[in-house]
């Protein structure tokens, strides 16, 4: 399902932010597989160092930065110092962020401040880092991974649910705008998937995938320039049903389901 570079005297050139563990780190190796270049960011450079090297060994072309996504002026020099080595940027892959729960009885809003600034925040600094060039172009591909979490709201993970249909309702606005610039825009919504992030959880995470397997499915998606990308295919339908559920029945569903975690 692979697409041709827009330009073809050089390999293809993503970005993939968040690639030190989890889905980014196991994404990165299928990209650099198809032949692109893939530059790889997030903050633990001794980790994207280390990925970096198994995408050479295999012969692959990866190139790691350290980068906080949101920080405004380090995405912005970063990104030039990106195109001005490697070119142009082809697909950006927004895939950094932060679950940390945010309990109503420790609520804090600094900890909504964190959250966002990394999940939506840091999702808009890098699209503007690379957009105006893509609309120049006419060509490119913005890829953002939401979550199943931002269809409605979620005790104890508001912060992050929030975020979460930020992402989503930004990437879902781009994309009817962008349609007549060709560049296409992809939106990611996984559900529980096995990663550092999800070891944390003291709860019952159904349907949980493994991380290979949902990056096979975010590949395949990207190199589709598909809409939306939403698995695991179960609960996907569940999450998506609940949209349309009264709240007095979605919030008696939640409350007893709260009642038996204790």
């Amino acid at each position: 399902m692979a697409t041709s570079s827009p330009n073809t005297a050089r390999p293809r050139l993503t970005v993939l932010t968040g690639a030190s563990s989890g889905l980014g780190a196991a994404l990165a190796p299928l990209l650099a597989r198809d032949g692109d270049t893939v530059v790889i960011t997030a903050r633990r450079l001794e980790n994207l160092e280390a990925l970096a090297a198994r995408i050479r060994e295999s012969g692959g072309k990866a190139v790691p930065i350290a980068l906080d996504v949101g920080d405004h002026a380090a995405v912005v020099s970063t990104f030039q110092r990106v195109e001005a080595e490697f070119g142009p940027v082809d697909t950006l892959i927004c895939n950094a962020g932060i679950g940390d729960p945010t309990p109503a009885t420790r609520f804090l809003a600094a900890d909504i401040e964190r959250i966002f600034r990394t999940n939506v925040l840091g999702v808009a600094n890098c699209i503007e880092a690379v957009l105006p060039g893509m609309i120049s172009r006419k060509a490119g591909h913005l890829v953002g991974v939401s979550s199943l979490a931002g269809y409605r709201g979620l005790p104890g993970s508001g912060g992050y649910a929030a975020s979460k249909a930020a992402v989503t309702n930004l990437l879902e606005s781009l994309r009817v705008e962008l349609q007549n610039h060709r560049v296409a825009v992809t939106t990611i919504t996984p559900g529980f998937i096995r990663t550092p992030m999800t070891a944390r959880n003291r709860f019952p995470m159904p349907f949980l995938m493994d991380v290979d397997e949902a990056a096979a499915l975010m590949h395949e998606g990207i190199r589709a320039r598909a809409t939306q990308v939403a698995f695991p295919w179960q609960l996907a339908s569940i999450v998506k049903s609940a949209r349309f559920l009264p709240n007095l029945i979605y919030d008696r569903a939640l409350r007893a389901r709260r009642a038996e975690k204790g």
